[in-house]
């Protein structure tokens, strides 16, 4: 069995498309569908109709519950810029179904227990852990899986850790690797694949510029979608330095 696994989607229904096409049996979901980008009402549409298993994200229960989505500082005045998107595009009832994902899954594919979570098992919604055997062992070390598979990051990793392998997907609608390109991985008979998908950045830079958005805010999210980086922090937004 083919699942793909897509994760913070962040209302880039450009780089969606892209990897949607990969041939796939089934699709899960990691969360952050909504968030800095400017078609979140067609990713929620999308995944809420196609997806088998889709968890909460940390942007996914900001748009919901009206709470932070306690990003990193330097993120927080963009995900503020764009967030009256996510409420004017989506319905009450995708809200509410936004509210009620859970927050960890565990499903069996092919013989392999895998573990589907947005950001780590002890913290579903907020931590960051990059590449770091050391860091996701003490989060591995007692469950009863095979694979633990985690978005948040935004950065594309498969690790062996305790006799465990935990696996990012990477980010479809915002990488920050360096690697401008939607990224996203397949699971089959135990293995995965971490795949790299080309898609029409310049469609989802038009769609930010026309959403009418604070123009710094959408220059700075075209720049991290063109090149796979973040830009430096603005003197005077939250996490700059002061002016």
């Amino acid at each position: 069995m083919k699942v793909l696994v897509v994760s913070d989607l962040h209302g880039n229904a450009a780089a969606l498309e892209a990897v949607r096409a990969e041939p796939h049996d089934l699709a899960v979901c990691l969360g952050d569908l909504v968030g800095y980008g400017p078609e979140p009402g067609a990713c929620v549409r999308w995944v809420r109709a196609h997806a088998a298993l889709v968890v909460q994200g940390n942007h996914d229960r900001a748009l919901a519950e009206g709470v932070p989505p306690r990003c990193r500082p330097e993120f927080a005045w963009l995900a503020d810029a764009l967030a009256p998107l996510g409420r004017a595009q989506l319905t009450p009832e995708e809200r509410a179904d936004l509210a009620r994902l859970p927050r960890s899954a565990i499903r069996e594919f092919d013989g392999c227990r895998y573990l589907f979570v947005h950001a780590t098992p002890r913290d579903p919604l907020y931590r960051y852990l990059g590449p770091d055997p050391a860091a996701w062992e003490p989060e591995v070390r007692d469950l009863d899986v095979d694979v633990v598979v985690a978005g948040h990051t935004h950065l594309q990793f498969e690790l062996a850790v305790g006799g465990k392998r935990v696996v990012n997907p990477g980010s479809v609608g915002q990488p920050k690797d360096g690697d401008p390109r939607a990224a996203c991985a397949v699971l089959e008979g135990g293995a995965v694949r971490l795949l790299r998908v080309p898609y029409d950045v310049e469609r989802t830079a038009a769609a930010l510029a026309a959403s009418g958005a604070d123009p710094d805010a959408v220059a700075d999210l075209t720049a991290l979608l063109r090149t796979g980086r973040a830009p430096a922090p603005r003197v005077g937004r939250a996490g700059a330095p002061p002016a």
